[in-house]
This record gives structure tokens, C-alpha cells and sequence, in this order.
């Protein structure tokens, strides 16, 4: 009998703002499991959280906060030198704006991961993501707090009591020590579909991802990330949900 597996497939979303829109959430959403939609800091804004979070209750999706750096310009990718406690502010003050509209809507936050440069800075920085899991525990110590896996911010959250996720990326490079591949280096997105597909299905059933430098490193996916704002995302969303299957790896949010 061939063994099964479980994992969660996240998404992030309501990354449109105002007149610019970015992503097509209608499309991807009954694809995936859990999204992670933008409080209005690095994407997003009341009207687009408002929308998304309609139409996540609508498709059945776990519903998560993605609080990022104030970068609507660099889109949240782009380091800031913020103190852990203007980290806690500022997650603070997003979980409770998304909170608020699905407080509005019925719904219920499942979730919290941070996005971008916020989430990779606090995967190395201890202090910083001992102050983004503290507001996470303090704003609502029942979620889920979405984080790389094996990072600072996973152990920081562990520490703390909260629910953690240890997360993969279908369309990222690692490092040999586990970390992403910086967008501003070669290489960093997998662009071949099958390529990222084959690397999610190894990261699930092996526990294992291949470096840049060639070297096997262990992993923990209790929730892959895709993008949906890449110009064959549903066309992705569609193949991985596909081979997934097809793997004997069941679709599904993680429980609370």
C-alpha cells in the first residue's frame, strides 16, 4: 500500500490596488487551499482585502493575513532597517485590519505569514521574528503562523506556543543552508513548470530539496507557496494540483 500524504497549497493574493491589478484570485482561488492576502502595506487596499476575502469564504479557502513592509513601490521585497518593535507594530496593525473584514464577512483568520523581505529578514534575525510571532500571539494566539521552514521565525513561533507551518516554495532556489535563493541573485525562480512541480513533490514525500550547490538539504513542507501573480500562475495552479494528486498527496488547509 503506498503511503499518503498531506499538505497545505497557499497562495498569495489581493495583491491589486486601486486602479492596478495584479494576479487573477477568481481563478486561482478554488485551486488552493489557504491564501495569504496583502493587508494594504506592500499591495492591496480596503476595498481589494474586502473582495478577496469574499471570495476565499466563497471557495471554502483558509483565510490568512500577509502583513509586509510600507513598500507599495518596491512591492515589499526590499529590506528596511525597522527595529523588532516597529516589526510588532506594523503586524500588529495589518492582522487587525484583515481581521476586521473577515470579522465583517463570517469568516474566521486561519493564518498569518509575513511577506517578502519582512519573511525572508525574519527567517535569519532572531529578534525579529521573536517580535512578529509575539504579535501574532498577542493579536490572536490560536492561528497559524506560516514561516520557512526550519527558520528563526518558525522557532520563534514554536517557542511562543503558536501553531506553526514549515513552508516550501514550488517556484523558488535554495541555498545549502536552506534559505531562498535572493531574487537579486541568478537563478532564483524555477521558470520550468515540471522542474517546480518535481520539487514540491520531493520536498512532501522525500523531505529533501536539491541546493544550488548541489547538496541535498532536509526539509519540512507542511505548506507549499505559489505565486499568483506570475503570468502562467493559473496555468501552474492547475499542473501542480494535477500531479499532486496524482501522487497520492491530499489538498488541504491545516487545522487549527
Amino acid at each position: 500500500m503506498n503511503p499518503t500524504y498531506t499538505v497545505d497549497l497557499n497562495c498569495d493574493l489581493g495583491e491589486s490596488f486601486g486602479a492596478y491589478k495584479m494576479g487573477n484570485d477568481e481563478v486561482i482561488l478554488p485551486l488552493v487551499t489557504s491564501a495569504n492576502i496583502a493587508c494594504g502595506f506592500h499591495a492591496g487596499d480596503p476595498s481589494v482585502m474586502k473582495k478577496t476575502v469574499r471570495l476565499a469564504l466563497q471557495q471554502g479557502v483558509a483565510l490568512g493575513a500577509h502583513p509586509g513592509f510600507q513598500d507599495l513601490v518596491g512591492f515589499g521585497r526590499r529590506d528596511m532597517a525597522v527595529s523588532p518593535e516597529e516589526a510588532f507594530d506594523l503586524t500588529v496593525y495589518q492582522i487587525g485590519a484583515l481581521s476586521g473584514f473577515i470579522k465583517a464577512e463570517g469568516g474566521v483568520l486561519h493564518h498569518v505569514k509575513p511577506h517578502g523581505a519582512l519573511y525572508n529578514m525574519a527567517a535569519v534575525n532572531p529578534a525579529l521574528a521573536e517580535a512578529i510571532a509575539e504579535a501574532v500571539y498577542k493579536v490572536n494566539p490560536e492561528v497559524v503562523l506560516y514561516g520557512l521552514a526550519a527558520s528563526a521565525l518558525v522557532h520563534a513561533g514554536e517557542k511562543l506556543g503558536l501553531k506553526t507551518a514549515h513552508e516550501v516554495f514550488a517556484d523558488r532556489t535554495y541555498q545549502q543552508d536552506g534559505t531562498l535563493t535572493s531574487r537579486r541573485l541568478p537563478n532564483a525562480l524555477i521558470t520550468n513548470q515540471d522542474e517546480a512541480v518535481q520539487q514540491v513533490v520531493r520536498m512532501v514525500k522525500e523531505g529533501k530539496v536539491r541546493s544550488q550547490q548541489g547538496i541535498d538539504v532536509a526539509i519540512k513542507a507542511d505548506t507549499v507557496c505559489i505565486h499568483g501573480d506570475g503570468a502562467h500562475a493559473v496555468e501552474f495552479a492547475q499542473l501542480i494540483r494535477q500531479v499532486l494528486t496524482q501522487k497520492n498527496i491530499t489538498l488541504q488547509a491545516l487545522s487549527l
